[in-house]
């Protein structure tokens, strides 16, 4: 992802694109799957553990990451597909291999439609399978 395309992506989620928010944007971008924080955190050498968090809040309070829970690391963050920062088009489940221990988006699946009792309100919906990665089931 080119240094353009990354402000843009910022921007649209109303998110001010300082050096650091930019590395984390591109981190995230070129990613093959969901990052945890140590997993960031050792790709980014030049910028601290606690910096990335500050940056991976804001994105999430913007729409900007989706946080996956479910994991032996706790929890993971991947780059949102989401146009804007008031609508989050881009809700997929995941695979969290127990073996390997990789999360894997599955983006040609749709979330199932859930239907709650009375009075409960929605706000996110976070669907993690586990089991073993093709890789891993060889």
């Amino acid at each position: 992802m080119n240094e353009a395309r990354a402000v843009e992506i910022l921007e649209s989620h109303d998110i001010k694109p300082t050096a650091n928010r930019l590395v984390i944007v591109k981190a995230l971008a070129a990613a093959e799957r969901p990052l945890s924080l140590s997993e960031l955190e050792n790709k980014i050498l030049t910028i601290d553990k606690s910096g990335i968090f500050r940056s991976l809040t804001l994105f999430r309070d913007n729409h900007l990451v989706h946080v996956i829970e479910g994991g032996t690391e706790g929890v993971k963050y991947e780059l949102c597909k989401s146009r804007d920062h008031e609508h989050d088009e881009d809700q997929h489940p995941h695979f969290y291999c127990e073996r390997c221990q990789k999360t894997f988006c599955l983006d040609e699946l749709e979330l199932p439609d859930i239907v709650l009792p009375e009075g409960y309100e929605p706000h996110t919906m976070n669907l993690i399978i586990k089991g073993r990665c093709p890789e891993c089931s060889k």
